[in-house]
């Protein structure tokens, strides 16, 4: 796998870098300082596989950048990783094509359980954010966005078992680790997943996080 990393400061980069090592030490790290030298390794022979984008870098042209980089390596997992914690820079970048958005005050756990999200597929959304600026993400970041809470209803209701594995997806957190905190198998987690879908009445991780912020769970 390799995985690029673009920030302007050099430190926060090396940072990222050193970490992620300990994660993927059998990946091909790549760095970037700029917009330009992100979209130079983009259309490279040798592509990366999940990319790490600040929002910020010299050249950068704006959420269209996203965009750009998304249409160019639309398998690649695009993570922004920024200094910002509005939830409108959130909805953006989700909306341009991003599959997560981790800002740098997050925790090395939660970058690192979100980072496996997206490369599973998932979409990450910062729980934080799903609450900010007066009512969070309620855009439509491309087919991901949940139903609204007129669609779900007064009547969800979770056993205590089932909760304490959506706080889990929440944090972002595989079936392997939510396995491995809760004492259960994997197995039976995939069951209190499916069972948690189907009363929030979503079709993946990111819906069920989302609907969940929105409602208060009996």
């Amino acid at each position: 796998m390799r995985i690029l990393i673009g920030d302007d400061h050099a430190l926060f980069r090396e940072g990222i870098h050193r970490l992620l090592e300990q994660i993927f030490p059998d990946a091909e790290y790549l760095q970037a300082a700029t917009y330009e030298e992100t979209l130079a390794h983009c259309s490279g022979s040798q592509s990366p596989d999940l990319i790490l984008t600040d929002l910020q870098m010299p050249g950068w042209p704006g959420f269209d950048g996203i965009s750009r980089i998304h249409s160019m390596l639309p398998k690649a997992a695009l993570v922004v990783v920024s200094a910002s914690e509005d939830s409108e820079d959130a909805r953006m970048a989700l909306d341009h094509g991003a599959g997560g958005f981790i800002p740098k005050s997050s925790s090395v756990q939660i970058m690192v359980s979100a980072l496996r999200l997206v490369l599973a597929g998932g979409l990450y959304i910062p729980h934080a954010l799903l609450h900010a600026n007066g009512g969070g993400l309620t855009g439509n970041p491309r087919d991901h966005a949940a139903p609204a809470p007129s669609d779900l209803g007064n009547n969800v209701s979770l056993t205590q078992r089932q909760r304490d594995v959506l706080n889990c997806l929440r944090e972002g957190k595989s079936n392997k680790q939510i396995a491995y905190e809760l004492g259960l198998s994997e197995g039976t987690v995939k069951i209190h997943v499916t069972a948690i879908f189907k009363s929030l009445g979503v079709k993946n991780r990111t819906q069920a996080v989302i609907s969940a912020s929105r409602f208060a769970m009996r």
